[in-house]
């Protein structure tokens, strides 16, 4: 019986452990240790979203987000094993993909013993591949579209369990290192749009179980690689890669190819390749590869094949042996030298098959009767006048002296000049034919995506600035040539300009700002831009650029061509996303157009249809004139404010802003301030704007918007809000913002208690200090010296990482360097954070925005507002109190009791002196913005000597403050100060004509 305690016991610790084993398994727990290196993941990336108080592996929506594929742009899944001996789950796969994250590869990677796959493609990762991934046992390392950098290092020979890698779209250069021939197991290697350099390594032939490789636009030297080992190939993509030709007849040996793509080889002349046992072939690109010759005959075999591009080669013979193609979808042979006549059931294959024969020499009586949309002749025949030929075009009516184009776009009048629109030229295999005096001819696949008209086209997703912003609104879009030519033209000199503007890729940090466009530009068939990059020439996205050329014409005719040469990024913002990109095309002659012949009779014509014309329009001229003067005498005030502005943000139209808002949906509406009303908005690329809606009741308010869009427009600063431009259409008003997650600070301290955000005092002192960097900006580091003049919590935004941005510069006023001070009327401001020698003369420093943020500080520490609509016998002031806690060195009871102890006792100390110091009486006893940035962040020391309180002296008691805030109202009045109303609400909502930007 002694025996039986012993054994209960036992008995009670093995249940113990085996329901701590099932609690476990069900509640699939990771090890802590895990646990731990996922939260230094999370840091080394910059991703902040993941909740460490559930758990990973319970397929939480914070960790896998249901809905998404491996063709999404967005995937945020965690995936665990959990069916390892140990009773823990252990993280196996990693897919963050498309989040924009900018932080590195996180080196803490490796402590994950069971991770098979990590998926990072589309974020904003620089740095390079860590040593401690060496380590790993990773199988699929995807890490495409990002800012990756520097050469591949030699330790990745080391990843030996490799079987899928992804380094597509990134930085990396230099030589690939002869180590990667270790990785035995790879399947997939994708190395396009990098920066690689020199030879390709012998040892990477030893990659035999490759069915996946694609090094496009590179910067390789030497021949084509001989990939003869490599027979287990599927894919092989080699453009625009600078290896030099031929192609090597080894390749014969991988009959397994299916999707077969080679361009823009440099080098010699080519015969066409072996690839007569390749009858699994679907896709064959040999575009540009000096090859010559006839089409062989075991082309027609591969009957499985869907697209066949042989472009710009030196093919000639005839093309009736594809006839035999069924399969064909598109087939692109332009640029060749094919004779002979066009076969006729060419022109009976169904419309969905697209072939493109544009710039060869086949007889023109075989040209057929009827023009179709899925057939492309251009520049087909061997005539002489290679436009005017062809049945396609009518004759012309006159000579043309110029001509003007907006691609992609309807039609566009600027000043005197109207661009034609270009609605209908687009398509894979599309001779444009419907103008009078011009067409256009389109021609190329975009791989890798599903394709429709639209994609040869694209509309702005931004602004651009300018007079000419109109024609940058749309832009037409080619995946290998675009061709624009102008006909019925007088013969002379010329100047022909080309607009462009990158209008798809973004400036902002992300994966979209990522992209490269690289296309050559061809006029009269002579290359004169090569490697054109509008981005690199124009200085960024969204920035208009014009390339002047000066032709002479000699038959009626000029041609530009837009050519794709396989060089540049293909996958961003997504898959297929490449190729020349042109906004307008301007023509005009450099000579003066001919005289017509002047007959007695067409000159007395011309006069009664004049005199006619002048009397009947004569009534109709004066209606119209009456009511433009009655439209334009109500808009005069406002147009004399906005007619010198030079504006530095970019243009929407009301057309966009309308799409954004939701026609300004009342469930947009984020807030209202004295003048006017802000909507959250959503453009077109997805990015989140607020919208301010300028009243137009008010004068006042139009020399807000002007303002405002004079002062901000040209800073930038991570605590500045960012204006992203403005919009002055159809009596609209209205500033386009960033959009602010978190609303005002004002909302922060003082909205709703269930809408608030945590505001520990970490974050506090984060947007103090914040907040005093910006102003330092606007005092003494901006180009432009600037007052701010109404500094506030309403006027502090808060992103969603809780970072302050300094909002609504209507009422800032540039400060001249030299000058001691402004004396100015007070046009501006908000009771209880305007500075004393403001408020009552009218003396106007940098020093009154210190007295602004002083008050603000003080707020932020205690939680309460300035000023008191009910004060008791304590204070009317929260500055009274500061100062009185002070004096009796009781300075932390100012703090906000929702802190409780959890706060930094010197920080707080330190932060209530500065704002003391701020708001002193005088002046004088302010510090700089700069050097309070210092004594925030503990780089000064405070000389506690200037804190003002003498004002709480016998001679000026809290009657006394309360006496001189009375006094402040009067002259006020008297001094035509404009107090803007306040809101007595929770909410401070003091007419900012930009309150809030979030829906909260």
């Amino acid at each position: 019986m002694s025996s039986s305690p012993f054994l209960l016991i036992t008995f009670t610790f093995l249940v113990l452990i085996c329901e701590t084993i099932q609690a476990q398994t069900n509640g699939r727990l990771l090890p802590k240790e895990e646990k731990n290196a996922l939260k230094e993941i999370a840091d080394q990336l910059g991703k902040k979203d993941w909740n460490f108080n559930v758990n990973p592996c319970d397929e939480s929506t914070n960790w896998t987000t249901p809905g998404t594929d491996n063709n999404s742009i967005y995937v945020n899944n965690v995936t665990c094993n959990c069916s390892t001996s140990d009773g823990f789950c252990h993280v196996q796969i990693m897919l963050i993909r498309g989040q924009d994250l900018p932080g590195v590869l996180p080196a803490s990677l490796a402590k994950l013993p069971y991770l098979k796959t990590i998926d990072l493609n589309r974020n904003y990762l620089s740095g390079t591949i860590p040593t401690e991934w060496a380590s790993t046992k990773l199988e699929n390392m995807k890490i495409s579209n990002n800012r990756l950098s520097g050469p591949i290092p030699d330790y990745i020979g080391n990843m030996t369990s490799l079987v899928n890698v992804s380094l597509e779209t990134n930085f990396f250069n230099g030589s690939l290192p002869a180590e990667m021939g270790k990785l035995v197991n790879l399947e997939m290697l994708l190395l396009n749009a990098n920066n690689f350099t020199g030879e390709w390594p012998v040892e990477l032939n030893n990659l035999t179980k490759l069915t996946v490789l694609k090094i496009s636009s590179n910067s390789f030297v030497g021949e084509l690689p001989n990939f003869g080992s490599l027979k287990k190939l599927k894919n092989l993509e080699i453009q625009g890669s600078g290896f030099e030709g031929p192609i090597p007849r080894s390749i014969s040996v991988l009959t397994r190819l299916d999707d077969l793509r080679i361009s823009d080889l440099n080098g010699g002349a080519s015969e066409f390749p072996p690839l007569r046992n390749m009858i699994n072939m679907t896709k064959l690109i040999l575009r540009s590869c000096n090859i010559h010759g006839q089409i062989p005959d075991f082309v027609a075999n591969m009957s499985d094949l869907k697209y066949l591009d042989l472009s710009f080669n030196k093919l000639e013979g005839g093309i009736g042996n594809l006839e035999r193609l069924t399969n064909l979808s598109g087939t692109y042979l332009t640029g060749n030298s094919f004779v002979g006549r066009i076969p006729e059931w060419l022109t009976s294959r169904d419309t969905r098959n697209v072939i493109d024969l544009s710039y060869n020499k086949f007889n023109e009586s075989s040209e057929p009767s009827t023009c179709r949309d899925n057939l492309n002749l251009y520049r087909s025949f061997k005539a002489g006048n290679f436009v005017e030929h062809g049945m396609c075009l009518s004759p012309c009516s006159e000579e043309k002296y110029s001509l003007h184009i907006n691609c992609g776009g309807g039609k566009v009048t600027i000043g005197n000049t109207t661009y034609e629109e270009d609605e209908d030229s687009a398509g894979s295999a599309k001779f444009f034919y419907k103008k009078e005096n011009w067409g256009a001819s389109s021609t190329g696949h975009f791989w890798d995506r599903n394709i429709s008209l639209s994609n040869y086209k694209v509309d702005n997703v931004s602004a651009i600035k300018g007079d000419k912003s109109q024609l940058y609104m749309t832009a037409r879009l080619s995946p290998l040539s675009l061709t624009y030519f102008a006909r019925c033209l007088a013969n002379g000199s010329y100047t022909l300009t080309l607009h462009f503007a990158e209008i798809v890729y973004r400036d902002n940090r992300s994966f979209q700002s990522l992209g490269e466009r690289i296309f050559d530009v061809y006029v009269q068939d002579k290359l004169k831009l090569k490697d054109f990059d509008i981005e690199r020439v124009a200085g960024g996205v969204d920035k208009a650029w014009e390339e002047k050329f000066n032709v002479t014409v000699k038959d009626k005719t000029v041609e530009v061509r837009f050519q794709y040469a396989g060089k540049g990024t293909t996958s961003i913002p997504s898959r297929g996303s490449y190729g020349p990109l042109v906004s307008a095309i301007s023509l005009e002659a450099n000579f003066k157009p001919l005289p017509t012949q002047k007959t007695s009779s067409n000159w007395k014509r011309k006069i009664l249809i004049v005199a006619g014309a002048v009397i009947s329009s004569l009534a109709l001229i004066l209606i119209i004139l009456f009511v433009a003067w009655r439209i334009r005498r109500n808009r005069k005030l406002m147009e004399q404010e906005l007619r010198g502005l030079d504006l530095q943000t970019g243009i929407f139209t009301f057309r966009q802003i309308k799409a954004a808002t939701s026609n300004f949906d009342a469930a947009n509406k984020l807030g209202e301030g004295g003048f006017g009303s802000v909507y959250k908005g959503t453009l077109a690329d997805g990015t989140i704007v607020a919208v301010k809606q300028l009243s137009s009741k008010s004068r006042q308010g139009n020399r807000e918007f002007v303002n405002e869009i004079g002062m901000i427009s040209s800073l930038r600063h991570p605590n500045l809000v960012r204006l992203y431009g403005c919009c002055v259409e159809r009596k609209q008003l209205l500033l386009i913002y960033e959009y602010m997650e978190n609303n005002s600070l004002s909302h922060a301290l003082f909205g709703p208690e269930e809408c608030r955000p945590k505001l520990d005092w970490p974050t506090r002192q984060k947007i103090c200090v914040g907040i005093a960097k910006g102003l330092a900006f606007l005092h003494e580091e901006s180009p432009l010296k600037i007052v701010h003049r109404d500094i506030k919590p309403t006027n502090v935004l808060l992103d969603k990482d809780l970072n302050p941005r300094i909002s609504d510069f209507g009422l800032a006023k540039l400060y001249e360097e030299g000058k001691t001070h402004i004396t100015t009327r007070v046009a501006a401001g908000t009771r209880g954070y305007i500075a004393p020698e403001y408020a009552l003369w009218g003396y106007l420093t940098y020093k009154a925005d210190l007295y602004s943020f002083g008050v603000v500080v003080l707020e932020l520490i205690a939680g309460k507002k300035n000023m008191k609509y009910h004060p008791d016998e304590n204070y009317i002031f929260l500055l009274d109190l500061a100062l009185v806690l002070q004096k009796e060195g009781k300075s932390l009871e100012l703090l906000d009791p929702r802190l409780g102890s959890d706060f930094n006792k010197e920080e707080a100390l330190r932060m209530i002196k500065v704002a003391l110091l701020c708001t002193s009486t005088s002046p004088a006893m302010r510090p700089n913005m700069s050097v309070v940035v210092n004594m925030l962040e503990g780089r000064l020391d405070i000389d506690e000597s200037n804190l003002d309180s003498s004002v709480y002296d016998d001679e000026i008691n809290f009657q006394g403050r309360r006496d001189k805030y009375d006094e402040m109202q009067v002259n006020s009045s008297d001094n035509q100060l404009h107090v803007r109303s306040t809101d007595t609400k929770d909410t401070d909502r003091s007419s900012s004509t930009f309150p809030s930007t979030s829906t909260s």
